[in-house]
């Protein structure tokens, strides 16, 4: 049994196709990531996963539970943490786990947990005097209270400094080691190609790309490729002189040649060094997850939510 599988997923606000029948599965210990810009269908898609929010058709497996209906002995088995996690303002971590400990029936130890988020040192201050990093461990933490096979990390980075943002990923990537299942979402694209064993990509409702990022990137973006700077004569010259493509960017001032192979770069700079032509600044380059995203997102909903207004309706338990 996979711990995530959806097939057919469909959910509709009006003439709004938040999600337009999406198909994919998880593996176990996988970290995937669920990408996509706002009104894309990511957090419509993960509220359905949470058992947040009924779906209007498909197929939905999370721990082998239909989400929905099997809410209540889901809850106990997945670790949540929110976008723009907040907690009690004069809570500590500490406090704050044993509660959540208590509202689970389960037996922790809170300083183990603490450790686990690279969190013990700041044990006993309160919630409101923790750093934006800090208040975010504090709710890693707490998703790990019931000890849970599955994590949902919503934007765990969003806002963060650097520093803190691999903070966090350190954790996450400690979680991995330990055979925990994420589904992460994200808006920085580098941080998916970091953490994510796979991804998948939506837009209007629809996944557009799945698949590990390099996968993609090789899928979906330009091959490798050499730039140089120089001017439109340099980018005749080796244009006229090789068997190369050259391509010549005005406003940059950068010619551009793809590498079929690896001689094609030293063609390039025997016949950019032959021209007597000044040149400098050379550099070869791929298309990174980002430059790809780019390339297969549509123009955004003007403005459109990720959910209606009427969807808020649909959030109320039937268990």
């Amino acid at each position: 049994m996979l711990p995530i599988e959806v097939s057919g997923l469909k959910k509709y606000y009006g003439n709004l196709k938040a999600v337009d029948d999406i198909s994919f599965t998880v593996k176990e210990g996988e970290v995937f990531g669920l990408l996509g810009p706002n009104g894309a269908g990511k957090t419509t898609t993960i509220e359905i996963m949470e058992g947040l929010r009924e779906r209007d058709n498909g197929d939905v497996k999370i721990l082998g539970f239909d989400p929905w209906k099997n809410g209540y002995e889901l809850h106990k088995k997945i670790g949540v943490i929110p976008q723009n996690f907040t907690f009690f303002e004069k809570t500590t971590p500490r406090e704050a786990i044993n509660y959540y400990a208590d509202l689970f029936h389960v037996k922790v130890d809170a300083d183990a947990i603490l450790r686990e988020v690279l969190l013990e040192d700041m044990a006993k201050h309160s919630f409101e005097s923790l750093s934006g990093g800090q208040k975010q461990k504090t709710g890693l933490a707490l998703s790990l209270v019931n000890q849970p096979e599955l994590l949902f990390l919503d934007e765990p980075t969003t806002g963060l400094d650097p520093n803190a943002r691999r903070a966090i990923w350190e954790v996450i990537r400690k979680l991995k080691a330990k055979g925990k299942t994420i589904i992460l979402t994200t808006h920085y694209l580098d941080e998916a190609q970091q953490l994510s064993d796979r991804v998948a990509i939506m837009d209007h409702g629809h996944i557009v790309a799945i698949g590990t990022t390099q996968e993609i990137i090789q899928q979906y973006g330009s091959s490798e490729r050499l730039e140089i700077k120089g001017s439109q004569r340099l980018a005749d010259y080796i244009r006229e002189n090789t068997e190369l493509q050259v391509e010549y960017n005005p406003q940059r001032g950068t010619i551009t040649i793809p590498l079929k192979k690896r001689t094609d770069a030293l063609a390039s700079l025997a016949a950019a060094e032959q021209s007597g032509l000044e040149w400098s600044n050379i550099q070869t380059r791929q298309d990174s997850l980002d430059d790809v995203f780019i390339k297969l997102i549509r123009e955004p909903l003007d403005g459109q939510e990720e959910t209606a207004p009427e969807a808020k309706t649909d959030k109320k338990r039937r268990h």
